[in-house]
């Protein structure tokens, strides 16, 4: 024992002699060493001390102004859970990623937000973006997924346990329009166009599915999402003579598509889906162009009780709330329940708690089915009047 410890002075001894004859820049160089790995160890620590959640769409381009209604409503979510302490213990941070409505920036996306140790992560908004990051997450530790606005069946048909998604469907959405079109409208001959992305042309397939041989499609064309000139395709419809144009696609087109059709003399109304309410379709349009437009969406939440509160302190912070706003914040909130009913930030954890109760949101009662479905989706038919969007139509009306 004597002679190791004689030892061990020894080295002591050694190491300190050693760094006598050091130069002092050497030291101090090796001083700054020590203090940021200090620092960077102590930070990781620190960040661990909050729960991380994504939220992911188009935050910038044509868009963008659905990725900011988006991260606004999720936002508000986050602020709210954090007043009152965050979630088990833990403060929520938000990290916020633009997939500029593309599929391959949207897999990347979904890569660096599960690097970054997401808990969940509330998108994306497209559909053609939602599909493919969605394999990201399941394959990354089934990192819950809640989307409030991607509305292709495709997205939940295929089994994922950690996919959700607030709205309703597009199977639902066409056959709406299509009982719309036939029984109200009683229109005969229809001119369908869609922007080739997993929604338009889906949602447009749908509408003309839920037709069957009620309506002659008389046209059947595509547009390509980001061009600005449609009058070949206008009059190509134009000589066919539909009683209705139905477009499947994002509020960019749709607008240009409606200015472009009255330039032309083409007095067919329009209809669209969910993807075109939006204030931007109208100031694209034009107001008086956009006049008699016929969209389907849910129901007002101004006219919803339980969405009052949210209303109320979304207008005070952001200004006027968009078509999915309030679904970005119910989104948010029913993922943090289910991370705070699971009591872990585990995936398939926090995915199994989320099929396993009933939130009572800004939107109402809202429950998943096995699917990660919503089991209500109440879709009616809105009209563009004076500029603005106004509820018009409901099924079972005539």
């Amino acid at each position: 024992m004597k002679t190791r410890s004689n030892g061990h002075r020894s080295r002591i001894k050694i190491r300190k002699l050693a760094l006598c004859h050091l130069p002092l820049a050497s030291i101090f160089l090796l001083l700054i060493i020590h203090f940021s790995l200090f620092t960077l160890f102590t930070g990781c620590a620190k960040k661990e001390d909050t729960i991380k959640i994504g939220v992911a769409g188009p935050m910038t381009g044509d868009q963008a102004k659905m990725g900011t209604d988006l991260k606004n409503g999720v936002e508000l979510a986050v602020s709210e859970w954090n007043e009152k302490g965050g979630a088990l213990g833990k403060k929520i941070e938000l990290l916020v990623e633009d997939d500029q409505h593309d599929p391959k920036f949207a897999v990347t996306v979904a890569n660096k937000l599960s690097n970054s140790g997401v808990a969940g992560v509330i998108g994306h908004w497209n559909s053609s973006a939602s599909i493919p990051a969605s394999e990201v997450y399941k394959d990354r530790g089934y990192i819950p997924m809640i989307t409030p606005a991607s509305t292709n069946p495709q997205l939940t048909e295929r089994g994922f346990e950690n996919v959700f998604r607030v709205c309703g469907r597009d199977d639902q959405q066409g056959m709406i329009a299509a009982e719309f079109v036939v029984k109200n409208l009683k229109i005969k001959k229809v001119a369908i166009v869609h922007d080739k992305t997993t929604y338009g042309q889906g949602l447009a397939n749908e509408f003309k599915k839920a037709m069957g041989n009620a309506a002659e499609v008389v046209y059947y064309g595509v547009v390509i999402q980001g061009d600005k000139d449609f009058r070949a395709v206008l009059t190509s419809i134009k000589d066919k003579r539909p009683e209705l144009i139905y477009f499947g696609g994002i509020y960019p087109e749709a607008g240009l598509l409606v200015k472009q059709a009255k330039e032309l003399g083409i007095k067919a109304p329009f209809m669209s889906g969910d993807g075109t309410i939006d204030k931007e379709f109208i100031k694209i349009a034009g107001k008086e162009n956009s006049e008699g437009t016929y969209l389907t969406f849910s129901p007002d939440p101004s006219n919803i009780p339980t969405a009052k509160a949210f209303m109320d302190k979304y207008h005070a912070k952001y200004g006027e709330h968009g078509p999915y706003s309030i679904y970005a914040y119910d989104a948010a909130n029913i993922l943090l329940t289910g991370i705070s009913k699971a009591g872990v930030v585990d995936g398939k954890k926090v995915s199994e708690a989320l099929h396993n109760f009933a939130y009572e949101g800004a939107l109402g009662a809202i429950r998943f089915d096995q699917k990660g479905d919503v089991l209500k989706a109440p879709y009616i038919v809105w009209i563009t009047k004076d500029g603005e969007f106004k509820e018009y139509w409901k099924p079972g009306e005539k």
